[in-house]
């Protein structure tokens, strides 16, 4: 019994107090507050792009997707070109820039040599911070003159013939429209899928890079089916972050993809409008009614579209774990 009692009394024994947990406490509301905050304000976006669209929903309904016709003296409004000017500048620019991030991220990871991985990687996480109107700026001015001479002039003689195909290159080579859009939105979303391809690339254990080398595989295959297989999770998240980018950018769109209502068919050396460039343009001089709603519903429009996205991007995921969890 005495020694039970010598043993209670030393510091630092059971017997002392617990620590409090308020801290614990205070951290995990503040963190459920900020939370719930956060959808607070999505859900307060969502409500009040349909509140101010409502004028259009009620007159045009759902024909309001794929109606041409933007004409405010006479309040006829379809959301159809800048749809589509939205949807291929953002596609044409993932198909750019993926393979040419994938392509410096291989490099940066496998084959640059070390003086010179360091440097070459921040200079193109610098691109990132090149403001937009700087990109469209260039693109107005420098890109797309050489654009149009020297890439849609011989690409139109060589293709504009040739059936199906051609269809995608017919048109006066005036350097601007979806084409060039796209080219500029591609630069501009290098640099995050590049950077983040490069940052999950470098998590891909040693291990298993050297034990295929081991084996006999080329750099090739280990990142074809070791590196990727790894991170695609992460690949897959940067693609989405790049696509995102694209979809929401204004400023550079707006001077290079030449802002007309009309659509040309499928050209894509044809100018067009975006969904941002058409508020960029428009929301400032739009007077009170339909016009205003119109332009609110592009917006809610690119909402549900940037929405739908990411679902998928998140569905895609949810299946490449279902099959690794089926392997």
């Amino acid at each position: 019994m005495s020694d039970i009692n010598v043993v209670s009394s030393l510091p630092g024994s059971d017997t002392q107090r617990p620590p409090s947990r308020l801290g614990d406490i205070i951290f995990g509301n503040l963190a459920r507050v900020a939370a719930i905050v956060t959808l607070m304000l999505l859900g307060g976006i969502i409500v009040s792009l349909i509140v101010a669209s409502l004028p259009t929903i009620s007159k045009f309904g759902a024909s309001f997707l794929w109606t041409v016709d933007w004409d405010p003296p006479n309040d006829k409004f379809g959301a159809l070109v800048p749809i589509y000017g939205t949807v291929v500048t953002s596609i044409v620019a993932l198909v750019i820039a993926v393979p040419v991030s994938f392509g410096i991220a291989l490099f940066l990871t496998e084959l640059s040599p070390a003086w010179l991985r360091r440097p070459l990687g921040i200079a193109i996480e610098l691109l990132a911070a090149i403001p937009s109107i700087v990109y469209g700026m260039w693109g107005l001015l420098v890109f797309a003159p050489i654009f149009a001479r020297y890439f849609q002039h011989p690409v139109g003689e060589l293709l504009g013939s040739v059936p199906f195909v051609g269809a995608l290159f017919q048109g006066p080579a005036i350097g601007i429209g979806i084409l060039c859009a796209g080219v500029i939105l591609a630069v501009m979303i290098i640099p995050y899928i590049a950077s983040v391809m490069r940052d999950v690339f470098e998590v891909t254990p040693v291990l298993l890079k050297e034990s295929a080398y081991g084996v006999g595989c080329t750099t090739w295959e280990v990142m074809w089916k070791i590196v990727l297989p790894f991170t695609k999770s992460g690949v897959i998240g940067g693609v989405m972050l790049g696509l995102g980018r694209a979809l929401g950018e204004t400023m550079a769109v707006t001077f290079v993809i030449g802002n007309t209502n009309l659509f040309s068919g499928v050209s894509l050396f044809a100018p067009g409008n975006s969904i941002t460039s058409a508020l960029a343009n428009e929301f400032a001089e739009a007077t009170p009614g339909l016009h205003t709603a119109a332009l609110m519903e592009l917006g809610l429009i690119l909402f549900v579209i940037t929405f739908v996205v990411l679902a998928v991007s998140k569905f895609m995921l949810l299946r490449l774990e279902k099959g690794e969890g089926a392997k």
